[in-house]
């Protein structure tokens, strides 16, 4: 009786052209050797959650902050001067906080310099700013304000590096719906100051509190807007305080909760990442 001879078949191995002898749908036991989940992955806890989020609320506090000084200047309770001289004492503080020990006088000079063509521009401008819009319906400006300003609450940079975040658009978003609200004031000074303020709360504080921010810092800043809308708007301080509450206590607790169901997996299959070369890698890639 002949002897039946039997081949082996060669190892499976991750090639798609040497696989002849086996079936299409055959997985091996080694495919999935390489896998490996969660990789990189940061486990955060309800504080550093709670501490993170309040620079969002931070954001929806400027906005809150800008439009309290725009409802003050509409219904005439407060003067312009009034908002303007604190504003740019405060500002001067700031900035002296911000620059430190670096500050000199060639930097103060260029940064004077700066300072005055922008605010003299901005008043020769303002007559033409505050009647840019005045045609149009309030209804209208009101509803084209709140869009751009919530885009400008999507697109400012929180510190993380997403394709989100651009700080033209937030910054563009901010200062156009400054210029929309101007047309509703009385008269161009108050425009001006209005588009001051604006300059003030979207282009030179998040400057200072990106460098500079602590959760703590939320605790003034959210007092000093509930104390002002409670003597505007009873309901808006309620809207304002919920929101703020339950996007910096409610919204960590369900994130730190969800943490555990991450789950994400890693392999040969993943796309190549081409690390760029620097001074401090290109030793290291050579």
């Amino acid at each position: 009786m002949p002897k039946k001879t039997q081949e082996k078949r060669k190892p499976w191995v991750k090639n798609l052209y040497s696989n002849r002898e086996y079936p299409d749908n055959y997985t091996d036991a080694s495919f999935l050797k390489d896998l490996r989940t969660n990789l990189h992955v940061r486990i955060y806890t309800y504080s550093e959650a709670t501490a993170g989020i309040t620079v969002l609320n931070n954001q929806i506090s400027c906005i809150a902050g800008f439009l309290i000084l725009y409802q003050m200047m509409l219904s005439d309770s407060v003067s312009p001067t009034t908002i303007l001289l604190p504003s740019c004492g405060i500002t001067g503080l700031g900035y002296l906080c911000y620059r430190g020990r670096k500050l000199s006088m060639p930097l103060l000079g260029e940064d004077s310099k700066t300072l005055v063509t922008v605010v003299l521009f901005g008043y020769l401008f303002s007559p033409m700013l505050h009647t840019l819009t005045q045609a149009i319906s309030t209804d209208t400006i009101y509803t084209t304000t709140f869009f751009v300003l919530l885009a400008n609450l999507m697109f400012t940079n929180y510190g993380l590096d997403v394709a989100v975040v651009s700080k033209a658009i937030s910054l563009n978003a901010a200062i156009f719906g400054a210029i929309c609200l101007a047309s509703r004031l009385s008269t161009s000074y108050h425009a001006f100051v209005l588009l001051v303020e604006a300059a003030i709360f979207f282009v030179l504080y998040p400057i200072i509190t990106e460098s500079n921010w602590h959760a703590l810092f939320m605790i003034p800043i959210f007092a000093v807007c509930c104390a002002a809308l409670y003597w505007i708007s009873r309901p808006v301080l309620c809207l304002y305080a919920c929101t703020t509450l339950f996007i910096n206590f409610v919204c960590p607790f369900i994130f730190v909760r969800q943490q555990k169901y991450k789950f994400n997996i890693h392999g040969p299959w993943d796309e190549a990442i081409v690390e760029e070369n620097t001074d401090e890698n290109l030793d290291e890639n050579l």
